[in-house]
């Protein structure tokens, strides 16, 4: 271990978590000086305490104390003692100038994985949030629910919140059509709750067991009156995304933002790139500069030529409104072999060798390895090891946007999806027939249809999409490997899902179940369970833990 001075580890202490273990964090840093410590520590035989102390704070010609001195430090410089966002943004500023010095010749576009920012955006599209949430690597987007808030909300010109840019909002009747959708949304929620509360009364419980809070069964209640009703609300329903990323991943999805077809995610781009600029400036600056421009049109290319190339698309059919929500279309005949060599390759054997010995494998002993490598899974969070990503499947779904828009989180598999459409039909839920309240449930989305319909002859087929209620279907696939599978189907059967994606978890593993028996029963954690009100328990365990801390 380094050995500080006193005065060294009073230094430090400022800025790292401990002084004197191997394990320590960075605190009191911009992140664009996190980033440049790293990188210069990744070429450097010292420690990163010792680069930070000596080649950052210590180097005059660094300003490192003017640079964390704006950024409201304790102590650290003139100004230190201001924690305005002022101050932070002169940080960012000086960190910026301090950054390129560092890194000139490194080249590396990884550094700017070592930095990032949260970001939050706000009153945007459903449209324009499953674009940007489409990132798979490097970014953790959080969205508000429609699970549990009600979107009937209006603005302060009493216009519901749905979007009105100016490429759209001159449509008549795509507005007519958004406002007949969230009238009908505010129209039915008391009716249906009260029909839920009569047919689902709040439980007994058991002696002995505390009684459900009222704040647990209303919960409960307005959950389920939200899940039932989330199909009438528009892809052009605003809402509000929140975002975590690395560097290198906002520059990445502000460069395809940049590309899109949508006038709504190309000016979100620029609004996300001029805060990101505020806090990781070096990190997304070049997702529109000649390179990142270079980038766009090579992408937009892309996509125009291939477009040309296939000409029109197949139009729907009544079969196809009718087709399989879910169905496996491709899979690996030879999964089980493929796993076992990569099981036999990880305990020693070279790979040649364990291909052939897994093909030769009686069946008793297949199953007896792979037992003991699967081994005894407690919960569903006891996944199988990295072998199970040999095997790989491809589902096909036809099913509505709500239920897309929940398996659309899956971030470790290859999904693709068409543009949004009325083509394949809608669902209504079981319960508004059973409520007698889906007569104007049908009537609102019908007549998105006709908007849709107007707005694809008028707009074209990309802002068409706007008007598409979610209870429509479309088309999407998955290629996932037999490990995601795993994750995807156990998680997404809880009883407290949705019973809309809980149904296509259920299908995806009665398909497995039937190409591989073997491999599919590790599934241990499956729910095949109906559940009438899916977030009871859920309620429940909040009931227990807020009577621990104290709250009602």
């Amino acid at each position: 271990m380094d050995e500080f001075t006193p005065e060294q580890k009073a230094l430090l202490s400022r800025f790292c978590t401990n002084t004197d273990q191997p394990v320590f964090g960075l605190v009191n840093l911009p992140q664009v000086v996190c980033g440049a410590l790293f990188s210069r520590y990744s070429r450097s035989t010292k420690s990163a305490r010792r680069v930070l102390l000596e080649e950052f704070i210590q180097n005059p010609d660094m300003k490192f104390e003017e640079i964390v001195g704006a950024a409201g430090v304790p102590g650290a410089g003139a100004g230190g003692s201001s924690s305005s966002a002022s101050s932070q943004l002169v940080a960012t500023q000086k960190a910026e100038a301090f950054y390129d010095r560092v890194l000139v010749g490194y080249g590396d576009d990884s550094v700017a994985e070592l930095g990032g920012a949260h970001l939050a955006c706000e009153e945007i599209s459903n449209l324009a949030t499953k674009f940007v949430q489409d990132a798979r690597i490097g970014l953790s987007p959080l969205e508000k629910s429609t699970r549990y808030v009600y979107f009937h909300q209006k603005d302060p010109q009493g216009h519901y919140r749905y979007y009105r840019g100016a490429e759209i909002a001159d449509d008549i009747e795509y507005l007519r059509a958004c406002d007949m959708l969230f009238d009908a949304y505010v129209k039915l929620q008391a009716p249906l709750a009260e029909f839920l509360k009569k047919k689902y009364p709040k439980p007994v419980p058991p002696a002995g067991e505390a009684p459900l809070s009222d704040r647990a069964y209303e919960s409960t209640i307005k959950a389920k009156v939200c899940d039932l009703l989330r199909g009438l609300l528009p892809a052009s329903t605003l809402t509000n995304t929140g975002l975590y990323g690395n560097g290198r991943a906002f520059e990445y999805l502000l460069t395809r933002m940049y590309s899109s077809d949508l006038p709504e995610v190309n000016r979100l781009a620029g609004e996300m790139q001029g805060e990101l600029a505020k806090a990781i400036p070096s990190f997304v600056k070049r997702a529109n500069d000649r390179h990142g421009q270079a980038t766009q049109s090579y992408w937009k290319s892309c996509r125009q030529n291939t477009k040309e190339r296939i000409g029109e698309s197949d139009p729907a059919s009544t079969a196809d409104a009718h087709a399989s929500e879910v169905e496996l279309i491709e899979y690996d005949e030879k999964a089980e072999e493929k796993i076992i060599a990569s099981i036999l390759f990880s305990n020693g054997m070279d790979y040649a060798r364990a291909k052939k010995k897994a093909g030769s494998l009686p069946d008793a002993e297949r199953l007896s390895l792979l037992s003991a490598y699967v081994g005894e899974r407690a919960n569903r969070r006891h996944k199988p090891g990295r072998a199970f990503e040999h095997a790989h499947y491809t589902f096909a779904f036809c099913a509505n946007f709500g239920q897309f828009r929940d398996l659309h989180r899956h971030r470790m598999l290859t999904q693709e999806r068409q543009l949004l459409s009325c083509d394949w039909g809608y669902d209504v839920p079981a319960e508004l027939k059973e409520a007698g309240l889906s007569a104007e449930f049908e009537e609102a989305v019908k007549r998105a249809q006709g908007a849709y319909a107007h707005l694809l002859e008028a707009k074209g087929p990309i802002l068409a999409q706007y008007a598409v209620p979610m209870a429509y279907r479309l088309r999407w696939y998955f290629h996932l490997t037999l490990r995601e599978a795993f994750h995807l189907i156990e998680l997404r059967s809880m009883p407290q899902g949705h019973e809309d994606y809980r149904r296509i978890a259920i299908q995806m593993h009665d398909q497995l179940l039937g190409v591989h028996p073997r491999l599919a029963s590790f599934m241990k954690f499956v729910n095949r369970e109906n559940v009438a009100l899916e977030r009871l328990e859920s309620e429940k365990k909040i009931d227990e833990k807020l009577k621990k801390l104290g709250q009602k």
